[in-house]
């Protein structure tokens, strides 16, 4: 299948670790130019270096960004544009939580859930939507989470802004068909990176959060999946990439769940 990708400009949030690393590379496969939008530039830095080795004629340069600050957002697109001459595709991949009971999280945890995986959808959408407009073109795949399709357990908070996120990116399809845009969304289950993934100290991976994931708990998790096996960061890309590309230019609003058949919806 052509996908039609070669050449095209991608912005990618939080491309410097885990499902944002695989999402980047398997753009860069196709021949794209990648702006890797990230908080750690270490992370980012260390991809870029991968897209480069591979040969593919892609290319990647990586930009500061705090998607929780709309100001910071507007710079990287701003620069984004002046370094790639425009955006074609936004991901907006970045997200954030700790596992624990709704009762249990301080306020702190639950504003930060919000900031990072609502407000941060809604910060990039807008800095990007009126070069999108202008150009009459443009692709954006949001991370959402099967959490967001049917509320999960020790998730509230995190279930409701990827909710919101679905239904944003629903309203906004209905918004700017007009123009040409497209906005999907895609749920990956659980997805746990090798701690030799985990680049950043401001991944949520760094934060506790693998320990939470013993072996035991792991297994359990697999056989609530029919596949009865954990989903890999190349599956979601491999999903990402297709939602964003012209094999599915008549493709909008639609949320595409890649977790093993957790949900069905």
């Amino acid at each position: 299948m052509e996908l039609g990708l070669k050449g095209k400009n991608v912005v990618v949030t939080g491309g410097g670790n885990n499902i944002g690393r695989a999402i980047t590379l398997a753009f860069a496969a196709e021949g794209c130019n990648l702006a890797i939008a990230e908080l750690n530039r270490e992370a980012g830095e260390a991809v870029a270096a991968e897209v480069a080795a591979m040969g593919s004629g892609a290319t990647a340069t990586v930009i500061d960004a705090d998607v929780t600050d709309l100001a910071s957002i507007d710079v990287m697109v701003a620069d984004a544009i002046a370094r790639l001459g425009s955006v074609d595709v936004l991901v907006n991949n970045v997200g954030w939580t700790v596992d624990r009971l709704f009762m249990d999280k301080s306020r702190e945890e639950h504003v930060k859930e919000v900031d990072v995986n609502l407000w941060g959808a809604i910060n990039c959408i807008h800095s990007v939507l009126p070069h999108m407009i202008e150009r009459q073109s443009g692709a954006v795949v949001s991370i959402s989470s099967d959490a967001g399709r049917m509320g999960e357990y020790r998730e509230a908070v995190y279930s409701a802004c990827k909710a919101g996120v679905i239904a944003l990116s629903k309203s906004l399809a209905r918004e700017t068909g007009r123009y040409g845009l497209r906005f999907n969304m895609v749920c990956p289950g659980l997805v746990v990176p090798p701690q030799s993934e985990v680049a950043s100290s401001d991944s949520m991976w760094a934060q506790g959060m693998e320990e939470l994931f013993t072996d035991e708990v792991l297994e359990r998790v697999k056989r609530a999946y029919p596949l009865r096996r954990m989903g890999t960061a190349q599956e979601v890309a491999n999903a990402v990439v297709f939602l964003a590309s012209d094999a599915a230019s008549f493709i909008t609003g639609q949320t595409l769940s890649v977790s093993g058949g957790y949900t069905m919806m």
